[in-house]
């Protein structure tokens, strides 16, 4: 038998539209409507702006351990928006643009950040699930979600998003070979940041892009430049319109970095040095994005400074009510573990009230009617979902 290259049907490509300096390629520009390309924008300054707060309320004590995403708005906010709101989003836990466009009260972010379980809850009627810290164990919810509408026939989506961390975990390859075999309409999106907390990139495979491991689970890759909205967007909603007419699943690799810690607990002064960080401090996606659209006449200065504002107020909105919901029965641990409190729980329970009255640190929480309306998202107000609100994605 004579020796040949086998010739496979998939295939992996590279996109880049709107390179580090702001130069575009103008045969590639999707030519957003102003208003929807400012949407983007402002999608990106909200997730910096939270981003930088919640580091700050972290080091207060005021919020536990958090994860930031400063450097990959970009990869996150501009394939969101991609999304109808009857199809999936399936996150992982650094995508506060996301959550925010989707609809979840940014103080329901905090919530999940400062411990409080009701910060895992999507808002009602929001196709999203809870937030993911574990390592890829998202991506076979998104496939098995996925199954579920072409078992149903519905002409949707799921957006999934990992690291790159995650795809060596055994989940994902899991999710890719069924999401495969049944050509399933979901796009996973690999946020690859060049670091697993210590691990770089280069230690995690051998091979030369993450894009290219769709080629072994029979459908195509595309590797972008993740910190340019508009590579994103496009390659992103190419993926999802093949999904949604029968071309089954994909698989992109959104180049970006990671250009703070890994989470709170993390110092990455300690496994990279400061030149690396730098040079990708130039490819930051916000000031990039921010030049075109001054450059195409969408922005002026005076239009960056009252988004700037406007967003500052929102977020500082959101700490008010998230700090005002945190009113916590410490007693809670003991009543929502199972359905029926064991007796030794009641006994411990009983202990443990006794001594928070005797030491004077009982809390005196809300009735119930008004502490589950502090439970749930924005003072018990459903929060508009702003996917539906997303201005027109029509050329200009």
């Amino acid at each position: 038998m004579p020796r040949k290259t086998l010739k496979i049907k998939s295939k992996v490509e590279y996109l880049s539209i709107l390179d580090g300096k702001g130069k575009v390629d103008e045969s590639l520009d999707p030519k957003l409507d102003p208003e929807f390309a400012i949407y983007i924008y402002r999608l990106m300054v909200v997730a910096r702006r939270l981003d930088e707060r919640c580091i700050n309320m972290q080091r207060q004590g005021r919020i536990g351990t958090y994860g930031p995403c400063r450097g990959q708005e970009a990869a996150h906010c501009a394939s969101t928006v991609v999304m109808d709101a009857d199809d999936w989003v399936i996150h992982a836990f650094r995508e506060p643009g996301s959550f925010y466009h989707r609809g979840w009260p940014l103080e329901t972010v905090l919530k999940f950040w400062g411990g409080y379980e009701e910060g895992c809850e999507p808002p009602e009627g929001v196709n999203d699930t809870p937030i993911a810290v574990p390592i890829a164990t998202q991506t076979l919810h998104a496939m098995g979600i996925a199954w579920g509408m072409k078992l149903r026939g519905k002409n949707n989506a799921v957006l999934c998003y990992c690291g790159e961390g995650g795809t060596s975990e055994g989940d994902f390859h899991e999710a890719m070979n069924f999401a495969g075999v049944y050509h399933l309409p979901v796009v996973f999106l690999i946020q690859n940041n060049q670091w697993a907390i210590s691990v770089p990139r280069d230690k995690q495979t051998a091979s030369e892009t993450i894009a290219q491991k769709a080629l072994a689970y029979g459908f195509d890759g595309l590797q972008l430049d993740g910190n340019d909205p508009l590579s994103v967007y496009v390659g992103t909603k190419e993926a999802v319109d093949r999904a949604k007419s029968g071309g089954g699943p994909s698989l992109i690799e959104a180049v970006t970095y990671r250009l703070g810690v890994h989470t709170t607990a993390d110092d990455p002064t300690k496994y990279r040095k400061q030149a690396e960080v730098e040079k990708w401090e130039k490819l930051d996606p916000i000031p990039r994005f921010e030049k075109y659209l001054i450059q195409r006449g969408m922005l002026d200065k005076k239009k960056v400074e009252a988004i700037e504002k406007s967003v500052l107020a929102e977020v500082a909105a959101a700490v008010d009510r998230y700090e005002a919901s945190r009113i916590v029965d410490p007693l809670d641990c003991f009543d929502h573990l199972f359905s029926e409190m064991t007796p030794e729980l009641k006994e411990q329970r009983a202990e443990f009230e006794a001594a928070l009255k005797r030491e004077g640190l009982a809390v005196d929480v809300p009735k119930n009617n008004e502490r589950e309306k502090s439970r749930v998202g924005n003072n018990g107000n459903a929060a508009p979902c702003r996917r539906v609100q997303a201005p027109s994605t029509a050329g200009a």
